[in-house]
């Protein structure tokens, strides 16, 4: 990216202007979290243009967008900063106990929901000066290929706008670092006493009113995949944009719907939500950590990744029981 007779003069305040410039899109954005003024990010963008010989971004009413060879280069310069970032933190090595430090993990609701709680309780005894922010992570519509309906996630996280994703993706390009965190299953979640726990067949799922969650409000699913295979249809009468609301929608209702089992085992009883044996397949899904191979150099984001190793929830299995009787694991079906 950059000649020897550049080396020079390179500051590398620059490359770290840039790397956040990249992230919002916006010079008033970048200045504050460079807490520097607006002229001052004009001036250094200037400088990078001069050096490298690009626009690098265009200014739209919105912000800026950055040219195809910013584009190019973001991956080079996101690299270049995790290591001399895992240089420093070597050189002064990372100190849970004392660390002032924020992580930001990606991560959909039904995965943050699980892993939120332990985690902080963890942190108030490891860590206590550790914070965490969480950014919601939603899946790209239109795709059934895990790779393509995550591909927006692990664009985020190589771009450094969060410091690790935790995703239900298991094909990861190489440069990536890749840790299972646990295994997740759909079951079918209704209200504590619903008919439907009586009387579980496939016709009876199918009479019933459903409850999907999606984001853009989509009524089509994985469900519907598999009921189609089997000449099936169901009616979907809501959609929510959750999986926390869903859950209270169906404490008040006799809707079903098809939830992760990790997640109605952390809140499903304060809401009177059970998960009960789905009469057909539903997915199975391995939940992993992701985040590019450099920045595992960087010895706390290290540490955060072996810390929510530990942290993963290991109770599991007693909301898929019924009347003493253990169900079936779903990916067996």
């Amino acid at each position: 990216m950059l000649n020897q007779i550049d080396l020079s003069r390179i500051d590398l305040n620059l490359l770290v202007l840039f790397e956040i410039v990249f992230q919002e899109r916006h010079v008033g954005r970048a200045a504050e979290r460079l807490h520097l003024s607006a002229s001052a990010i004009s001036h250094g963008l200037g400088r990078l243009r001069a050096l490298l010989g690009d626009p690098l971004f265009l200014r739209t009413p919105k912000g800026v967008v950055p040219t195809e060879r910013a584009c190019q280069l973001a991956t080079s310069v996101a690299e270049i900063l995790a290591r001399i970032r895992g240089v420093v933190s070597t050189a002064t090595p990372f100190d849970p106990r004392h660390s002032t430090r924020r992580f930001v993990i990606g991560a959909p609701d039904g995965i943050s929901s699980v892993i939120l709680h332990p985690l902080l309780e963890t942190l108030r005894e490891v860590a206590p000066g550790v914070d965490v922010g969480i950014r919601q992570l939603l899946p790209a519509q239109g795709f059934t290929a895990l790779h393509l309906a995550w591909k927006d996630a692990v664009k985020e996280v190589e771009d450094r706008t969060i410091d690790i994703a935790i995703i239900p993706l298991d094909d990861v390009p190489v440069r990536f670092h890749k840790q299972t965190l646990y295994e997740e299953e759909f079951v079918v979640a209704v209200r504590k006493g619903h008919p439907f726990q009586r009387t579980p067949t496939l016709k009876r799922y199918c009479e019933m009113e459903h409850l999907v969650v999606s984001h853009t409000g989509d009524v089509s699913g994985f469900v519907d995949v598999e009921l189609a295979k089997l000449g099936l249809t169901r009616r979907v009468a809501l959609t929510v944009p959750n999986f926390t609301f869903a859950v209270s929608v169906l404490a008040g209702t006799e809707m079903v719907s098809a939830l992760p089992r990790r997640f109605l085992e952390v809140h499903g009883a304060r809401f009177d939500v059970v998960a009960i044996e789905a009469p057909l397949p539903l997915p199975r899904f391995s939940i992993n950590i992701v985040l590019p191979k450099v920045a595992m150099m960087d010895t706390g984001l290290a540490w955060l990744v072996q810390l929510l190793a530990q942290v993963r929830t290991g109770k599991g299995g007693s909301s898929v029981r019924r009347s003493g009787k253990r169900h079936r694991s779903l990916h067996s079906e």
